[in-house]
């Protein structure tokens, strides 16, 4: 099977390894999925557009007209109208809000439903469901590479948290998108948005968990994940509209270097390390 198709994979029978060898699996897989979210390829569109299209069905809603960019300061013009985070969370808590809910407040808890479900499925308590993560003297695990860390007793669904959705945030959230916003916000607020490629920390964590074992999802859950990391794995950011859906293409170069004293071998931009085709560069703080 194809790595693009990884999301759907049946899950393999891992019944004779051990926490060793799934971790040493999860590590192949995490790395596929953050060549992904630092892919410089340029976008599948007739894949993405037909990903985007299932999600929206998610929503109960039509097939939008595509818009396409070369890069995210390219849309902020086209998505003026679109609300921001602030509008979103005000229309949440206004109990006098009538009308239909926003797209992108639509999405968002078809999202966050998705990642509740999947996170029932799996074989132990997903550390997701759980933030304080304590040990067993009622203290956080230890912090120690992933090898040291399961010799010490620290539960495999820990490492497998912190080595892959925790290493991939901070790898493609904090290391990337995060700067990227910050130079378009300079320019003032910006509408909520869903990141694509940059998406991938919390697909590729139940990805993981499915590929190695751990997670048995059912048919319709995995379809839904299947949608999602269709998306992230063929373009970068996108805005969603009612009627209009803006996406921007992959960017044309991009130049990482190592985060000081990581244990998951996360990366993080370098100064001018991103160009899009149009050749927007992102300007550091």
């Amino acid at each position: 099977m194809r790595r693009g198709d990884a999301a759907q994979q049946p899950a393999a029978d891992f019944r004779g390894k051990n926490a060793h060898d799934r971790w040493r699996e999860a590590v192949k897989i995490r790395q596929e999925w953050l060549e992904h979210g630092l892919s410089t390829e340029p976008a599948d569109r007739q894949t993405t557009e037909r990903g985007l299209t299932a999600i929206y069905a998610r929503m109960s809603r039509p097939r939008p007209r595509f818009v396409w960019v070369d890069s995210p300061a390219q849309a902020i013009p086209l998505v003026a109208g679109l609300p921001t985070l602030d509008e979103l969370y005000r229309q949440v808590w206004n109990p006098r809000a009538t009308g239909r809910p926003r797209v992108a407040s639509d999405l968002a808890m078809v999202a966050s439903k998705l990642r509740g479900a999947l996170s029932a499925q799996i074989d132990y308590v997903d550390p997701e469901l759980t933030p304080a993560r304590k040990g067993k003297d009622g203290g956080r695990w230890p912090e120690l590479p992933p090898v040291e860390a399961l010799r010490a007793g620290v539960p495999l669904g820990v490492v497998l948290h912190r080595g892959v959705h925790n290493a991939l945030h901070r790898s493609l959230a904090r290391g990337f998108r995060s700067p990227v916003r910050a130079a378009l916000t300079a320019r003032g607020r910006v509408p909520v948005c869903w990141y694509g490629q940059q998406d991938a920390a919390w697909i590729a964590y139940y990805d993981v968990l499915h590929r190695i074992g751990l997670a048995r999802y059912d048919p319709r859950q995995l379809d839904h994940l299947g949608h999602w990391a269709t998306v992230a794995r063929s373009c970068g950011w996108w805005w969603p509209g009612e009627d209009v859906c803006v996406v921007v293409d992959r960017p044309d170069r991009i130049r990482t270097e190592a985060v000081p004293g990581s244990r998951h071998d996360e990366v993080r931009l370098s100064r001018d390390g991103v160009r899009y085709r149009d050749g927007w560069q992102p300007q550091p703080a």
